[in-house]
């Protein structure tokens, strides 16, 4: 028996659902690893970072749009910032799928 978990950092989660096939079976996984809540806080955040690259809406307009307080739209721009350009544009280009 060891002391220590088996999975101990974020990248190790990130390949674990690399690894866990078709995409019906990565939902899965997350549906089982996630909360429901977790989940809707998930779907906000992609959305708040899709929203705030557009830069068609105030950050109280994505507040009200999402129906999330105005501190997690700027929780969500504060990271966008720690991003390079390379960075933004990359997420960008995958949000607008």
């Amino acid at each position: 028996m060891t002391d220590k978990p088996d999975y101990t950092d974020w990248q190790q989660v990130a390949k674990l659902l690399n690894t866990a096939g078709t995409l019906e079976e990565r939902i899965q996984l997350l549906t089982m690893l996630l909360t429901p809540d977790e989940r809707d806080t998930m779907v906000a955040r992609v959305n708040i970072f899709n929203e705030l690259l557009k830069g068609d809406l105030s950050q109280r307009q994505i507040s009200q749009m999402l129906g999330v307080g105005v501190a997690t739209i700027t929780r969500g721009s504060n990271e966008l910032k720690r991003l390079d350009d390379g960075e933004k544009a990359w997420l960008g280009k995958l949000l607008s799928k």
